[in-house]
């Protein structure tokens, strides 16, 4: 399984677009499910999930060159930090530029059953609710986290990012980020119980 990945990466390297396709097929569903619960406002309106996790993959070909191996675990991780640099540059181009309305367009949907198996790293999903409302429920509810928190239980439980990465991304210390792991998934449950419990 190492070596396969090992292969793929060096071919997606040498331009071999089918392994291309197959290295990020493994990790686009956890990588659109991070996006949906980091994105929100005006890019929210503004770009659909798919777009910018296509342009992130290719953003991170650009880069593979440049890239040490490490196995699968370090390459998730170091997919997520991308997507997260990703995400601030559109916000700030947003921020600048001033888009006209008749230029946008409805965004597509995406798909309901991969975003929740996904989520199941940070929740048990109600048996109970339907696909898109639990979906809701649980990105709303991310939504509503401090931004340490969701970004450190974000990168932790869907990128799978090291706590020492994760620390350094943030600019604070390992325990600093075991806490807003643990606070942000007791809170996450916390609101997701409450919301369960609305009529």
């Amino acid at each position: 399984m190492k070596d396969d990945l090992r292969n793929t990466i060096f071919a997606a390297r040498s331009g071999d677009r089918a392994a291309f396709d197959s290295l990020f097929a493994r990790h686009l569903p956890a990588l659109q499910a991070f996006l949906r619960c980091k994105v929100d406002g005006a890019l929210a309106e503004k770009e659909s999930i798919r777009d910018l996790a296509q342009s992130v993959c290719r953003e991170v070909l650009q880069d593979l060159a440049e890239w040490e191996y490490r196995g699968e675990e370090a390459f998730r991780g170091w997919l997520f930090l991308q997507a997260t640099r990703k995400i601030v540059d559109r916000y700030r181009y947003y921020k600048r530029a001033r888009r006209e309305a008749s230029r946008e367009e409805p965004l597509p949907a995406d798909d309901d059953a991969e975003l929740l198996q996904e989520y199941a790293s940070l929740c048990t999903p109600s048996r109970h609710a339907e696909g898109s409302e639990q979906l809701a429920r649980i990105e709303s509810a991310m939504h509503r986290l401090p931004e340490n928190q969701r970004e450190a239980v974000l990168l932790s439980r869907l990128g799978g990012v090291p706590y020492a990465d994760i620390s350094r991304q943030l600019g604070t210390t390992e325990s600093a980020v075991r806490g807003l792991v643990a606070r942000g998934l007791a809170r996450l449950a916390e609101l997701l119980r409450q919301g369960s419990a609305e009529p």
